[in-house]
């Protein structure tokens, strides 16, 4: 499990995404993806996507995007 899904529980409901035991390994590697950070690099990747969408409600909205497209 990734250390950072838990943190993300609210965006993952604004994109319509619910986490299960089947899609949890692909919605990590689309974060990673849309992150532009190696897989499996967790620490890494939170901090990038926290930076990127905190406090920036329109970033936060291209990543709920790019997550949809990816995940759809």
């Amino acid at each position: 499990m990734s250390c950072y899904l838990r943190h993300l529980d609210d965006i993952l409901d604004q994109a319509g995404i619910a986490i299960t035991s089947t899609n949890r390994n692909q919605i990590d590697r689309a974060i990673h993806q849309i992150a532009g950070i190696a897989y499996k690099n967790c620490p890494a990747t939170w901090k990038k996507i926290k930076e990127d969408i905190k406090g920036d409600d329109d970033k936060r909205q291209i990543f709920i995007e790019q997550l949809q497209k990816t995940l759809h």
